[in-house]
This record gives C-alpha cells, structure tokens and sequence, in this order.
C-alpha cells in the first residue's frame, strides 16, 4: 500500500491522498498514463504517485480537460502538486481554477493567455513551447497509446450494446432522483453517480444524500426483528 494522488476525490472536498494497492497490473494504455505520470515526476519530485490511472481513461471532465492527452495530465499533476503543497487551487465543487492554479500550471509549463473564464476560471490552461520541447518523446508515445486505444474501443462499440445511458450521453447512466442536505437545499442526482464520490453543498459544506424511503425503512426493522 502507498500514499499516492487520486484524481477521483479531485471534486469532492475530500482528502486528496488515499490508501490504493498498486501491486495490481494497469491496462496497457494505464500502463502509458504511469509512464507519462513519471516523466512528469522526474521534472517536480514532489508529485505525488498516481493512484488510479485507469480512472482518467474515459472520463470527461469539462472543468479539467475534456479531452485525456498528455497537456490533462499535466493538468491534473498541477492539481496533485497542489494538494501537495496544502493549496487550495479551485472552488465551486472544484470547477473554478483560481490564481493560485494558474502559479502551479505556470511551474509546470503551462499557460492562460485570457482573462479567467467566469465559470472555469483558469481551467484551460495549454502546454508552453519549451513544455512541448521538454516532453516531446512522451507526449509521442502517449499520443501513439491513445489513438490505438480510441480504434479498439470504437471497434468494440460496434459489437456491444451500451445501454440507454450511454447512448444519450448521460454522466452516470439511470434515472435521477433527488438529494438532500441538512441545511434544507436538494439537488436531482443519478444515484450511482453519487455513489462514486460525495456531492458537496456549497452552502454549508456537508455532502447531499439520498433520503431513505419510509417504507424501505420499516421493512428493514421489520426483517431485523425477524
């Protein structure tokens, strides 16, 4: 076990550093994603490990880079070194990138030519030439990693079924139901997207759940005393 960076509870408001077995064998284009991680690391030792590689393969992210290219994972190693170094980079559940997001990105070779976006801040950071010099062979190799990967899942797409959520575009797949905070303010959810990971009440910083059903609750009491 190993104390490593976590891009998942990057939204959260949680602890940034978890607890992960890393003895297990990545898939081959995670197995890319560590490499490039490590090139990175060579430059800015006190980067964090990254935990789940395979967790930035597929997911979008519009705050961070919809895209996964080797310029987003350099964004999320802004994010690790952040969390590293006990800054607090973004708000606003994690979509707006302050000034202080920017000083990072700028150590590690990245820019924001614009004024901050009213939503995203500076989130759209882009790779500086001499970062493009730097990084050069690995931003190939992952290149090479992610268009081999993208022919073989759209030739999977053609075979497989993905289901009404996929289809549609949904970001967790089923039908959204509402969440409630303590402080009296609700939001519409899909249930196995809030699994993954808490939503945070902006408000007042406690997380939102799923009321449990008053019928679902007596027939558990009802079963216990059976």
């Amino acid at each position: 076990m190993q104390i490593i960076w976590d891009a998942r509870y990057r939204n959260t408001g949680q602890s940034r550093f978890v607890l992960y077995d890393v003895s297990t064998t990545p898939p081959v284009l995670a197995a890319e994603l560590a490499h490039a991680w490590a090139d990175i690391q060579r430059h800015h030792p006190e980067l964090p490990d990254l935990a789940a590689p395979e967790s930035l393969i597929g997911e979008s992210s519009s705050a961070c880079g919809v895209g996964l290219s080797f310029e987003r994972l350099l964004h999320e190693a802004v994010h690790g070194i952040a969390a590293a170094r006990g800054i607090r980079d973004t708000s606003r559940a994690g979509r707006y990138h302050n000034r202080r997001f920017l000083a990072v990105a700028e150590e590690l070779g990245l820019d924001h030519s614009e004024e901050p976006h009213p939503s995203s801040g500076f989130s759209l950071v882009a790779l500086t030439p001499e970062a493009k010099r730097r990084y050069r062979p690995t931003i190939e190799r992952l290149g090479r990693a992610l268009k081999a990967h993208s022919a073989a899942t759209a030739g999977d797409a053609g075979r497989s079924f993905r289901g009404p959520a996929a289809r549609h575009g949904s970001s967790g797949g089923g039908v959204r139901v509402k969440a409630v905070c303590d402080c009296g303010r609700n939001v519409r959810v899909v249930p196995s997207v809030l699994a993954q990971a808490p939503i945070v009440c902006g408000g007042c910083g406690k997380p939102f759940r799923i009321p449990e059903a008053a019928g679902s609750s007596d027939t558990a009491k009802t079963a216990a005393a059976a």
